[in-house]
């Protein structure tokens, strides 16, 4: 039976960087779970590889056919954005391991629907001055950078990753990234010694 590691952490953590040395790595065969987005594609994304890209209307008609295995609304400063996964045959249990990057949230709806013993939460941490600068720099690349909106994702992620929330959700293991070869090298043993 297969396991889903779930990559968690702030805004500008790492996540993405740690999410594609993991597969390039094959530590453990990791397929990947490819959630989807209401919200505008960015410059130098792939609709289908970050994430599968819809609108309003393509998510209502994935909730009333049934597919949403979880979902979180933003209002942010550009309007409504969604995201989510869905049961469309990507995740295949009984054959695979993947490995999906999520929020605490968004992990918690994923493992009730999956049972907790399918999942592996890594979550991630940096120091927040780190992350800002690192969020800024991304921003500034956009043609049309939404500033407003990167604070408001900034601050709302002390909120959601309080420690009494991460206690809660019973995740006592977390990796630092002040080093990014020493906390892949972490990861990559954890997962080993949880996916056999």
């Amino acid at each position: 039976m297969g396991k889903i590691i779930y990559l968690m952490g702030k805004s500008s953590s790492g996540k993405d960087t740690i999410f594609k040395e993991l597969l390039k790595r094959g530590t453990v065969a990791l397929k990947t779970i490819v959630p989807y987005t209401t919200r505008p594609i960015r410059e130098g994304e792939r609709n289908g590889v970050e994430y599968f890209f819809t609108d309003e209307q393509g998510f209502q008609d994935m909730l009333a056919g049934g597919k949403i295995i979880e979902q979180r609304s933003y209002n942010t400063f550009h309007g409504l954005w969604r995201y989510f996964t869905v049961d469309d045959e990507q995740i295949q249990l009984k054959e695979n391991n993947y490995v999906i990057i999520g929020t605490l949230e968004s992990y918690l709806k994923t493992r009730e629907y999956f049972g907790e013993e399918n999942l592996l939460p890594v979550l991630i941490e940096l120091d927040d001055g780190v992350r800002l600068q690192r969020a800024l720099n991304r921003e500034k690349k956009q043609k049309k950078p939404k500033y407003e909106e990167m604070c408001r994702r900034f601050l709302a992620d002390s909120e959601d990753f309080a420690d009494e929330k991460i206690r809660e959700a019973g995740i006592s293991r977390r990796f630092w990234n002040h080093d990014l070869e020493s906390c892949l090298n972490e990861i990559s043993n954890y997962i080993k010694e949880n996916c056999v």
